[in-house]
């Protein structure tokens, strides 16, 4: 915790900020100072909730402290104190939560990439169904979620899918998601009944605007072809595909979604933006905290974060050692809080728990 001194620089930083907008400022000064007072907020209420708390404890410790107090008001205040010690824990908790460092992407919207993996056919119908699982969890939220690209599997569901998903706080909810998830179900191919286990891959880079991540046009090469697939006499007569490589990092982006060319170039510079703004978070990452092996907030998108078990109703979050027997709720994007927001807490209390070590 810091000192109160520093806190109490914070209050005056807030109510200062709080003064000149009233007074009113310049447009660009405008912006600027109204983000500051929103990231303050909910620090400047914390500190004030708790100093409220300790300083009722106070009083009412004093009152028991005094012999004159009658016995009427000594079973009162013996019976408050308690009470207000646990909001107080919880109030100094909530303080401490809120002087964490921010992760400046988390109020960022989300571009969401999912692919099969393991599984041939089956891991296609699974990636499509963890698509389906996002796209119903985004509208809950109010979220708008356009589709960037996508390839379809041969039985159907989805070989690669990439969506934006655009919307406040949309990065912080689903960064949790990254990693490989894994299902256990019987496919409706299968006739003998037997459980079959696939997998699909899911990458969820915070949305990079150009001020985040600017990119030197010597470093691409950037290709036009003519687009592929299915999309009629068209897209054989014009090269309106695009294929953007970033020659530094070796990182390929290939649009052929849109039938203009300057439509392709735009959404696959986007993807682009994202990969590299996520390549750089995780360089950050890893190079403050080396030693720590859980993918939350690692960017380690190697191991399996999470399976979902058909036959038996449930899905499991290995990461924090957490299992919701409710599956159906979980793919139609209801019960998917549950989990996010137990793995938020998670990452919390080890943010805490880092603060008090280097505290120490």
């Amino acid at each position: 915790m810091l000192p109160s001194e520093k806190l109490d620089l914070i209050l005056r930083r807030f109510e200062e900020i709080g003064h000149r907008l009233t007074e009113g400022v310049d447009p660009s000064a405008f912006s600027a100072l109204s983000r500051e007072l929103s990231e303050l907020d909910p620090v400047a209420g914390a500190i004030r909730s708790s100093r409220a708390l300790a300083s009722e404890i106070a009083d009412l410790e004093q009152l028991l402290a005094d012999p004159a107090t009658d016995a009427d008001m000594r079973g009162l205040a013996e019976e408050e104190l308690p009470r207000l010690k646990t909001q107080l824990v919880e109030a100094e908790t909530n303080l401490r939560l809120a002087l964490l460092p921010r992760d400046a992407a988390d109020e960022k919207g989300a571009i969401l990439e999912i692919r099969a993996g393991t599984g041939g056919d089956e891991a296609s119908l699974f990636a499509g169904d963890l698509f389906r699982m996002y796209q119903k969890y985004a509208e809950k939220r109010g979220w708008t979620l356009e589709l960037i690209s996508a390839s379809e599997g041969t039985m159907g569901g989805f070989k690669e899918i990439i969506a934006q998903v655009s919307g406040k706080g949309v990065f912080a909810r689903l960064k949790f998601e990254s990693g490989t998830h894994r299902v256990q179900r019987v496919p409706t191919t299968e006739t003998q009944g037997r459980i079959h286990t696939s997998a699909a891959t899911v990458a969820v880079l915070p949305e990079a605007a150009e001020v985040d991540m600017r990119i030197d046009d010597g470093d691409l090469r950037i290709d036009t072809m003519r687009a592929g697939g299915a999309g009629g006499q068209h897209v054989n007569k014009t090269e309106s595909a695009i294929r953007i490589t970033h020659i530094p990092s070796g990182i390929v982006v290939m649009m052929q979604e849109e039938r203009s060319q300057h439509r392709n170039k735009a959404k696959a510079m986007d993807i682009l933006r994202s990969r590299l703004y996520d390549l750089e978070r995780q360089k950050l990452d890893d190079a403050r905290a080396a030693d720590r092996r859980s993918q939350v907030g690692s960017g380690d998108r190697s191991e399996r974060i999470r399976t979902y078990n058909f036959p038996q109703g449930r899905v499991s979050d290995h990461r924090i050692n957490l299992t919701l027997y409710k599956i159906d709720k979980v793919m139609e994007g209801e019960a998917l809080d549950e989990i996010l927001d137990s793995l938020i807490a998670d990452h919390q209390a080890r943010l805490l728990a880092e603060s008090d070590e280097g505290g120490r």
